[in-house]
């Protein structure tokens, strides 16, 4: 039996998200400015999304960051991670602008800058990067930007207009700051790619009804879906019967490639929302079916588990936004 785990493709379908992406860097290619704002719950595959678009823009120039929960109370920390590389057009600034922003940054001396003036100053920062070729700005985990950060990107989100700079965030709930802006609603994938993930994650053969269950539950989250299969995957190379050899290798798999799942499985289910919780929850239950449906097969060999655990936890590590 064949129970080998893999990486799931990056994105499955998603055609409409990635005509609008596309929509947007050809609008940039033609000299025209924009912001869209991805939501949708966690596990959804914002960020896959996010990578999608950065790497659709290898002509143009790309900057990134990412909201850090930790970071909230931070003024301008989110700020300053997307605008760091780009501080050697700093002087080119206005001068009022130019020492707003090096204000917020910590480079200049004095009480704390006017919000206006700090935003006007990166929609000319960005506009002075855009003069050699269009830059694209990435930000993920928008719902964990700091307030100022927030304000100050999403003013200069409404005034992209003759400049061939793009701003895409990606949220699981955007902030009333970015109220107004285009914005993109990631939903659970269609049942038939949602069974495709689910196929190219586990590669053995599952009953429909247990495959059907996974996807019905999950609603089509990917980051549930391969979750919900790790635990499969794991718990029915558990529950099949074993000769003396092949218990000797479960027991070797439990000491190698359990810790990995299992640390991986955790990390994932903090992220989930409700409904994905509960679905994760229905791992066990399923994998009983399932091993029902495949105990005729033999169980795979300590090394072989191993390296499946290892693609599992890479695969719920890549899909977990």
């Amino acid at each position: 039996m064949s129970t080998r785990l893999e990486p799931k493709p990056a994105l499955l379908d998603r055609q409409p998200e990635r005509a609008a992406l596309d929509g947007l860097l050809g609008n940039l290619r033609s000299g025209r400015g924009g912001a869209l704002v991805v939501r949708g719950e966690a596990g959804m595959g914002k960020s896959a999304l996010l990578e999608y678009v950065a790497g659709a823009a290898a002509d143009m120039r790309v900057a990134r960051a990412a909201g850090v929960e930790s970071e909230m109370e931070l003024a301008f920390a989110s700020l300053h991670l997307l605008c760091a590389p780009l501080l050697d057009r700093l002087e080119r600034l206005p001068g009022p602008q130019r020492d707003a922003l090096g204000i917020a940054f910590g480079l200049r001396e004095g009480g704390a800058p006017d919000r206006f003036l700090v935003g006007l100053a990166v929609l000319t920062l960005l506009s002075e990067v855009a003069e050699e070729r269009p830059l694209l700005c990435v930000v993920d985990d928008a719902q964990w930007l700091d307030r100022a950060s927030a304000q100050v990107l999403a003013f200069a989100a409404r005034r992209l207009l003759a400049e061939p700079v793009g701003l895409v965030f990606a949220a699981r709930e955007p902030g009333e700051q970015f109220r107004g802006l285009a914005d993109l609603e990631v939903r659970g994938l269609p049942e038939q790619d949602a069974r495709a993930l689910l196929g190219s994650v586990v590669r053995f053969r599952l009953d429909e009804r247990v495959r059907d269950r996974i996807v019905a539950e999950t609603a089509g989250n990917p980051l549930a879906v391969g979750l919900i299969a790790v635990g499969v995957g794991w718990l029915v190379g558990s529950l099949l019967p074993a000769s003396s050899a092949e218990e000797r290798a479960a027991t070797k798999v439990k000491e190698t490639a359990a810790p990995v799942v299992t640390d991986a499985a955790k990390d994932a289910a903090a992220s989930l929302q409700d409904p994905a919780k509960q679905a994760a929850e229905s791992v066990k239950a399923a994998a009983t079916d399932a091993a029902a449906a495949v105990k005729d097969e033999t169980a795979s060999s300590a090394h072989d588990v191993r390296d499946q655990a290892r693609a599992a936890r890479d695969t719920v590590t890549d899909s977990r936004h």
